[in-house]
């Protein structure tokens, strides 16, 4: 790799001749086939725009020109050549690069990135504030890998265009979010790709522009040229969406031909006002996967470089996304009015099992969060019954939904929240440890977890029969304890109840959900010093078993509530709230996550990096039931 082990940022590539380009795009696509492979990551998106990257570093001075990219795991080249190559065998592992983007990463990291549809809003604010100063360099918004079936750009457009301020956006259009991309906008980017109109009037003009620079010569001229080019080709063609936007369209381009990625955005950047580039890319390019498995290039554990296979994994219980889809796609068959919907991620929130069970009553609305919750609503105001499976983090985007138009409406919608609590490798924007204190905040809602995989099939029947409001179930990005048996064969958990798995005396550990586990290795551990705890799986936190809590501040002098989530607002905030007005010489201590962000790591790290592995519970309780003696006090 000759070429990439001179290139130390950005001024290197643009010190390249135009014939490096490909040969550097080339050897970044194997460095980052090669290093994903030991690390795993988000391996598509990234490899789809390697030369697009390349085009980018050598057209624009980062970082005083800013590049914003949008949904960060397609910057996997950007860390590469903006002098983070050779700690790229650090992806995703503790105190190594991170997954997305971070601004505090490397100064050519313009704006953090972890979730889509970002990018433009972003850098419509950095434009605006380089106007504001009175500074000039160039904005250039990288849009793509499904943001488009988000919101937020649309908005960021109606309000950039109209604003007429000097900024670019690239479309990354490769059809593909995580799942191949849904929707009224997908057919009409690949109308404008395959419109015979478009390709003819480009073809013609071409050739005008060729004509008029050999026979005038004038550079201003050529350049008028190729303007008219564009314009006369969105009179014609579906690019007018975006040029009654206030954009002008330049496109499409192919994104794998870095001649003719530079030659546009060379010209393109010579202009003023909103301009976007329309670059069709191939998700996964080189990846040696076979094409059908292309949802499998978005992110990959680690795999073998040559033929892509995964490399084995130990056996264990199955993933909790896996008892999930398999559970849902079950019930369906008992419930008829049941229907799944997911953001953009069959796959990852575990409903692709559904879809191919039920393809009539699957519904996945793209990257639209907010969309997802209203549409749910709208169903279930009709007598559906609506499942609703997002990523604890991506719920968050669809908060005002969730309040204005499910709860307030005391509708039956359910929501299954994948990826709660620590999220391990992907890191900080993708941490959900907020689910349970925004949804405890939410009138007429249900909070839920479930300690194993019988218990999450039990706590989805009890959904599917409760009908007075909202109801939410969360689980970790882990292994789900226990077997997964026939959802035929589960009976719903009594709505509201606790279970109490250990009975002991004096103090209580009152646990959430996957804290089940590691709250009973605590017990043990305590029972070996002489110290007999109750363990209580706290299924239920809203609303909580008024019954079985009354007992345990009568017969317990201490309770320590443990949650795989932030302690800020969380279940044991609320419930300590409520054993202040009952039972005031009880004493509450909450064990979670304290309130701050959390790295990227394993997520068995990150639980015993805040002390919720089962000797940490113990110390914990340990130093807590000391301070509650009597030679103590």
């Amino acid at each position: 790799m000759a070429l990439l082990d001179s290139i130390a940022g950005p001024a290197d590539v643009r010190r390249l001749s135009k014939d490096q380009l490909q040969p550097l795009a080339d050897e970044v696509r194997r460095r980052l086939i090669e290093v994903v492979s030991q690390t795993g990551g988000h391996i598509g998106a990234g490899l789809g725009v390697v030369e697009l990257t390349v085009a980018l570093c050598y057209c624009f001075d980062s970082p005083r020109d800013r590049i914003v990219w949008d949904v960060g795991h397609q910057g996997y080249p950007w860390k590469i050549l903006t002098g983070r190559n050779d700690r790229l065998p650090t992806l995703r592992q503790p105190a190594g690069l991170s997954g997305f983007l971070r601004r505090d990463e490397s100064p050519h990291d313009q704006f953090g990135a972890g979730h889509a549809g970002t990018g433009l809003s972003a850098a419509f604010g950095i434009a605006t504030a380089r106007d504001l100063k009175g500074e000039q360099f160039k904005v250039v918004a990288v849009v793509g890998d499904g943001a488009l079936t988000c919101g937020l750009p649309y908005e960021a457009m109606n309000n950039a265009g109209h604003s007429g301020r000097d900024v670019i956006m690239v479309l990354n259009d490769n059809g593909m979010s995580i799942a191949p991309n849904v929707g009224a906008i997908n057919k009409y980017l690949g109308s404008i790709i395959a419109s015979p109109i478009t390709v003819r009037i480009r073809e013609r003009m071409k050739g005008l522009i060729e004509s008029v620079s050999h026979v005038v010569g004038g550079q201003k001229l050529v350049d008028f040229a190729k303007t008219m080019e564009e314009s006369i080709k969105n009179f014609w063609s579906p690019g007018m969406l975006f040029e009654e936007l206030g954009f002008r369209y330049f496109g499409p381009i192919d994104g794998h031909n870095i001649a003719q990625m530079v030659q546009t955005l060379e010209i393109v950047k010579t202009l003023r006002g909103p301009r976007v580039v329309h670059v069709i890319t191939e998700k996964g390019k080189g990846f040696p996967l076979p094409h059908p498995d292309t949802e499998k290039y978005h992110a990959r554990a680690p795999y073998d470089p040559v033929t892509g296979e995964l490399r084995p994994v130990k056996a264990g219980p199955p993933q909790w996304t896996a008892v999930f889809g398999e559970a849902l796609g079950q019930l369906a068959g008992e419930y008829p009015k049941l229907v799944a919907i997911t953001a953009a991620m069959p796959s990852g929130t575990g409903t692709g099992v559904f879809q191919k069970k039920w393809p009539d009553r699957f519904f996945d609305v793209g990257i639209a969060e907010a969309h997802a919750v209203t549409f749910a609503a709208g169903l279930a105001t009709q007598g559906i019954r609506p499942v609703v499976a997002i990523y604890s983090t991506f719920l968050q985007r669809a908060y005002d939904s969730i309040i204005h138009d499910v709860a307030i409406q005391r509708l039956p919608v359910l929501f299954c929240l994948d990826r709660a609590g620590m999220v391990g490798e992907d890191g900080q924007t993708h941490m959900g440890l907020y689910d349970i204190a925004y949804l405890l905040a939410v009138p007429n809602m249900t909070v839920t977890a479930p300690k194993d995989s019988a218990e999450l099939i039990g706590l989805l029947r009890c959904a599917l029969e409760h009908a007075d409001g909202p109801f939410s179930i969360r689980y970790p990005r882990d292994r789900a304890p226990g077997e997964a048996p026939p959802a035929a064969e589960v009976a719903p958990i009594p709505y509201g109840t606790w279970e109490i798995l250990r009975k002991g005396r004096e103090c209580a550990l009152l646990a959430v959900g996957a804290m089940c586990q590691p709250a009973v290795a605590a017990a043990e551990l305590l029972a070996a010093d002489g110290l007999d705890v109750t363990v209580v799986n706290c299924r239920f936190m809203k609303p909580m078993d008024r019954e079985l809590l009354d007992g345990l501040v009568r017969d317990h002098r201490l309770l320590v509530t443990v949650e795989d989530g932030t302690v800020t607002n969380g279940f044991g905030a609320q419930l300590a709230g409520l054993v202040a007005t009952v039972a005031p010489e009880v004493r509450v201590g909450l064990l979670g996550a304290p309130d701050r962000t959390y790295e990227h790591a394993p997520r068995a790290q990150q639980l015993a990096d805040v002390g919720l592995t089962g000797s940490a519970i113990a110390a914990r309780v340990r130093a807590l039931a000391a301070e509650e003696s009597p030679a103590h006090s």
